[in-house]
């Protein structure tokens, strides 16, 4: 589908949208967009939508008073992603829109001059792409979807939906800082609630699927997914899986648990993209990304889908549905 098609399609006509008296512009501003492919996935498409939605909210229309390139990486191979970074920065946009650390980190390779917004970044700071959350000081700014800490609450309510679990397959990116971050904190609870991990990698399909098939082989086992692209590129496959091997899992977006995984805990995404339209729109209007704060959640979802549980044979505790912010039936 055609970009602007595919814009049209999901954002509807402009007059849908309340426009913003003060943001309307003179000229034309351009904007950079770096993401997965939307259109082929609903996860990234509804953040595209949000995303799009926001700017036309603050009253930037694609064709009238802005000109969006997006690209849309499918792979998240190394070169592919370089290139089409190099892409973007030869147009000079006037703000780019970057999605996940894998975006970011090439895009700061080709430009510390043009402004970048990111979304879904865990850890901008010990990446270096940042000086501080509070103070960026360089050309980017944005959205944190996580802290390292969050990641041990994932083991602890599997262990709370699952108190028999004892050995858990923990799915991680092994090529991204992220996912060490991520298992580090795991490992700091593992011992005190009696759970042995089993890291399992996840470069393709197959891997996954081995490193399932044998935390399945024993009993009392669980499933840990931790947030990376791969992991949201191979959902509906984890998913499958945990399933087919009667795996209770927990995972980081509320996504895979309206696809039929068990339970998530973790932030709001799409809102998150929202979100970062405010961010572009600031900087269109003057500020510097550098005098832009990192904003982090304010809240974490926790979701859990009643009819998997029973398909697992898990009786939920009524404080764990009573404390979640969404149950599926």
């Amino acid at each position: 589908m055609r970009r602007r098609d595919f814009i049209k399609a999901i954002v509807g006509s402009a007059a849908a949208w309340p426009l913003a008296v003060h943001a309307q512009q003179t000229g034309i501003k351009r904007i950079g967009v770096l993401i997965p492919p939307a259109a082929e996935d609903p996860l990234f498409q509804a953040r595209e939508v949000a995303f799009f939605q926001g700017l036309q909210q603050l009253g930037w229309i694609d064709g009238r008073n802005a000109r969006i390139d997006i690209r849309h990486w499918s792979t998240g191979e190394a070169d592919e992603l370089r290139r089409y970074a190099a892409e973007l920065v030869a147009l000079a946009p006037d703000v780019i829109l970057a999605a996940g650390s894998t975006t970011l980190g090439p895009l700061l390779r080709v430009t510390r001059a043009i402004p970048i917004v990111f979304v879904v970044v865990p850890d901008p700071v010990g990446a270096g792409f940042i000086e501080s959350l509070a103070r960026p000081g360089g050309n980017a700014t944005g959205f944190i979807n996580y802290e390292y800490g969050i990641s041990a609450k994932w083991l602890e309510l599997l262990k709370e939906i699952s108190p028999s679990v004892r050995r858990v397959a923990v799915i991680r990116d092994p090529d991204l800082p992220v996912g060490s971050g991520q298992y580090g904190a795991i490992q700091s609870v593992a011992p005190s609630i009696g759970v042995e991990l089993k890291p399992v990698n996840m470069r393709d399909p197959a891997e996954i699927e081995r490193g399932i098939a044998m935390i399945a082989r024993s009993p009392n086992g669980g499933i840990v997914v931790t947030g990376s692209p791969f992991a949201s590129k191979y959902r509906e496959l984890i998913v499958k899986l945990a399933a087919s091997h009667k795996l209770p899992a927990v995972y980081w977006e509320r996504f895979f648990t309206t696809g039929g995984g068990l339970m998530s805990y973790g932030p709001d995404t799409v809102d998150q993209h929202r979100q970062a339209a405010g961010y572009v729109d600031r900087i269109l209007k003057g500020e510097k990304p550098a005098d832009l704060p990192v904003q982090a959640p304010n809240k974490y979802e926790l979701v859990i889908n009643l009819k998997t549980a029973k398909a697992l044979g898990l009786s939920v505790p009524l404080s764990l549905q009573q404390r979640a912010d969404e149950l599926i039936e």
